[in-house]
Parts: structure tokens; C-alpha cells; sequence
């Protein structure tokens, strides 16, 4: 994205304490350090800490231009996080805010408290929040597991995961197509009352390495793997439920008669 004249590309990232002097190589040299946000120690798991007191002392300098992913387990990203989105929510009510965020699970978990400080999270992102794309370990680590049959996935391989499915739904937001969108467009077709705006992702294709050259990507064969549950983002069956709304976005060379059929 090229900036133009009176317009800023956000950017901000955020670690804790413990991250210190460990920016990720080779892509934490692409920013420049005065683009990042440290204290002298982290949350520690704790909401109270990234709400009230170690998040509060950054939130200032944090607010200069933000772009928004969130992880609900720790006290930075749950704890922070809500006040970020609440500062955010107050100084630029009329835009709209979309959160990608990562609940924590029972199966993949570090600690005891990322219940409570998930719990803690929910009603600021039901209130500040206009879109949520709801992802969690549990369900990264399937997929990794079953479908890429990756035996022992790195944080690389889920936050792959991650980046492909933030780039499909805003893809139709930064590259022209037959049916251009934007986020409020998406919300208007997609949350039929405003605190509903807790969406599952689904993303297709998913395949394993070695089979990669023997998999057809046809339409129908994308239409099938993205509402299958394995394909979801978040460990949660659609089987078992109702879909109140749904959004296809397809990327590449179609035609919209192709997806229409489907």
C-alpha cells in the first residue's frame, strides 16, 4: 500500500517484556525501531496489569496509528488490547474497527488464566467492535496436524495460517474485482444485529505439501473444503448450528457465473 498526500500507512506492533530485543527475523527488520511499542515489563497474564496500569502507561504513544490483531490468552493482548480498542472506539467513532482475534482453548493452553482474561475481553469487543473473526490454537493446530500434515508445527506455521486468512477477507478491500466491497459493506450484509458480529472463518485450499500438485483447484472442490469444519479457523462445528449470514470471497482467475452455480 503506497501512501498518499495527507494519508498514513498505520503500523504498530506490540510485545511484551519478555520479547525485548527479539524482533523476529528476518521480517522485524522491515520496521523501523521507533515503530515499536516496549515497556519495561509485561502484563504477566494479567488483565488487570494490561488494562489498568503497564497498558495504560503505553497507550498514549500506541494510539499514533494502529492496524489491529489481537490474542485474547495473555494480559497484554486481552488486558491492553480492550483498552486499545476502547481509546480507539472514542477518538474514531465513525470508523469502522475489524479485530482478528485468537480466543484461547482448553487443549492448547499455557496457562490457567487465559479463561478469566478471555472472559474479561468479551464485553469490550461486543461494544467497541464493529467485526471479529474469531480464531483459536485448537483449531490452527488441527489443521496443521490433519489437513498439512505438519508433525510438529511451529508458531510460523500457525501465524501462516493467520496471515492467509487475513489476506482472503481483506483482499476485497485492496485489489479490484467484479464486486468490489469494503468493511461496511460487510457488516451491513453480514451482522443482522450489532453485538452478532462474532464471525467464523473458513479458508480453502488447505493442502498437505506433498499432495499439493495433485489437488484440483476447481470451484466446486473450493465451495466443498471452505464450509468444511475442518477448514474453520475456530474449533467449532457449523454442523451443529445455524448460519445466520455467510460471505464467499473468491480470489483468482473465475468467473462470477462459475460462483453463482455453486
Amino acid at each position: 500500500m503506497k501512501p498518499a498526500v495527507a494519508r498514513f500507512v498505520p503500523e504498530q506492533s506490540s510485545w511484551t517484556a519478555a520479547d525485548h530485543g527479539q524482533r523476529p527475523v528476518p521480517f522485524g527488520q522491515i520496521f523501523r525501531p521507533d515503530n515499536f511499542v516496549f515497556g519495561q515489563s509485561g502484563a504477566g497474564n494479567n488483565w488487570a496489569k494490561g488494562h489498568y496500569t503497564e497498558g495504560a502507561e503505553l497507550i498514549d504513544s500506541v494510539l499514533d496509528d494502529f492496524k489491529y490483531a489481537t490474542l485474547w490468552e495473555g494480559g497484554t493482548g486481552s488486558g491492553m488490547g480492550t483498552l486499545l480498542i476502547s481509546k480507539i472506539r472514542e477518538e474514531y467513532p465513525d470508523r469502522m474497527m475489524l479485530t482478528f482475534s485468537v480466543f484461547p482453548s482448553p487443549k492448547v493452553s499455557d496457562t490457567v488464566v487465559e479463561p478469566y482474561n478471555a472472559t474479561l475481553s468479551v464485553t469490550h469487543f461486543v461494544e467497541n467492535a464493529d467485526e471479529c473473526m474469531v480464531l483459536d490454537n485448537e483449531a490452527l493446530y488441527d489443521i496443521c496436524f490433519r489437513t498439512l500434515k505438519l508433525t510438529t508445527p511451529s508458531f510460523g506455521d500457525l501465524n501462516h495460517l493467520i496471515s492467509a486468512t487475513m489476506s482472503g477477507v481483506t483482499c476485497c478491500l485492496r485489489f479490484p474485482g467484479q464486486l468490489n466491497s469494503d468493511l461496511r459493506k460487510l457488516a451491513v450484509n453480514l451482522i443482522p444485529f450489532p453485538r452478532l458480529h462474532f464471525f467464523m472463518v473458513g479458508f480453502a485450499p488447505l493442502t498437505s505439501r506433498g499432495s499439493q500438485q495433485y489437488r484440483a483447484l476447481t470451484v466446486p472442490e473450493l465451495t466443498q473444503q471452505m464450509w468444511d469444519a475442518k477448514n474453520m479457523m475456530c474449533a467449532a462445528d457449523p454442523r451443529h448450528g445455524r448460519y445466520l449470514t455467510a460471505s464467499a470471497v473468491f480470489r483468482g482467475k473465475m468467473s462470477t457465473k462459475e460462483v453463482d452455480e455453486r
